[in-house]
C-alpha cells in the first residue's frame, strides 16, 4: 500500500482547498491523504527544519510500504529536501513528488517581505504574516528565514520522480526558477499553466495530471 502525503504551504494548513480537493479526490479511488499540521506545536517558531524533521518521523512510523509526498509552495520545498536527505542514507521510501507552485527560493526570496522588511525582521527577530488558516495575522520569528537559507534547492541531488505544476503568472514563486529547476532534471515533468500561485483556476488540471502521474484509472 502507498502512503500518501499533503505537506502545505507557509501559514496554510491540512484544511487548505487544495489539500480538501485532493483528498476527495483521492478517496474516490479508495487511498486516504494523510496532511499532517506542519504549524505544530507553535507557528512563531517554526523552521524548515523542523517541518522536515516532522515529515521525516511521520513516513519513518510507517509500515515499509513506497511514499509519495504533494507538496504545496513551502511544502514542495520540505518534500524536496526530505527526498535529499533520505537519498544521502542510499535508500528512500519516497516514490514519488508531486510540487504545486513549489516555493524552492524560501530562504532567499523577498517577494513576500521586501528589502525593508527583511532587515526589520532581522533586526527585531519576529514579524508578522498574514495566516490564511488562522484568520488575522501570526507572528513569525527571523529563524525561519535564517534556517530556509541555510537549504539550496538548485543544487539538490535527489532524483526522486517528480511532477510539478506552475503558475506562469505566481505572484509569489518566480516561474522561471522552477522552469530553471525542472530543464536541468530528467527525472522531473512540469507542467505550466495559466495560473497564480494559489492554482485555483487549474484544480482540474492538477488532478488529471496528478492522477495520471501516480497511474491512477
Amino acid at each position: 500500500m502507498t502512503h500518501l502525503f499533503y505537506l502545505h504551504g507557509f501559514a496554510s494548513s491540512p484544511e487548505s482547498g487544495k489539500a480538501q480537493f485532493l483528498a476527495y479526490r483521492l478517496a474516490q479511488h479508495g487511498l486516504s491523504l494523510q496532511c499532517p499540521d506542519l504549524n505544530e506545536p507553535d507557528f512563531s517558531t517554526l523552521t524548515l527544519t523542523r517541518m522536515i524533521d516532522q515529515v521525516e518521523a511521520a513516513v519513518c512510523a510507517l509500515a515499509d510500504a513506497p511514499v509519495v509526498l504533494v507538496g504545496s509552495s513551502l511544502g514542495a520545498c520540505v518534500a524536496l529536501h526530505l527526498a535529499e536527505r533520505f537519498g544521502g542514507t542510499g535508500a528512500t521510501p519516497i516514490e514519488r513528488m508531486v510540487f504545486l507552485a513549489p516555493a524552492l527560493e524560501f530562504g532567499t526570496s523577498r517577494t513576500r517581505i521586501g528589502d525593508a522588511g527583511l532587515t526589520e525582521w532581522r533586526q527585531t527577530g519576529w514579524t508578522e504574516v498574514p495566516h490564511y488558516a488562522y484568520g488575522g495575522v501570526r507572528r513569525v520569528h527571523y529563524e525561519l528565514f535564517a534556517d530556509a537559507a541555510r537549504y539550496d534547492a538548485i543544487t539538490t541531488t535527489a532524483a526522486v520522480p517528480t511532477l510539478i505544476i506552475q503558475g506562469r503568472n505566481d505572484e509569489l514563486v518566480d516561474a522561471t526558477v522552477v522552469e530553471q529547476f525542472a530543464e536541468k532534471r530528467t527525472h522531473v515533468r512540469l507542467v505550466m499553466v495559466d495560473d497564480g500561485h494559489q492554482l485555483q483556476d487549474s484544480l482540474e488540471r492538477v488532478w488529471s495530471e496528478t492522477a495520471a502521474f501516480l497511474g491512477l484509472g
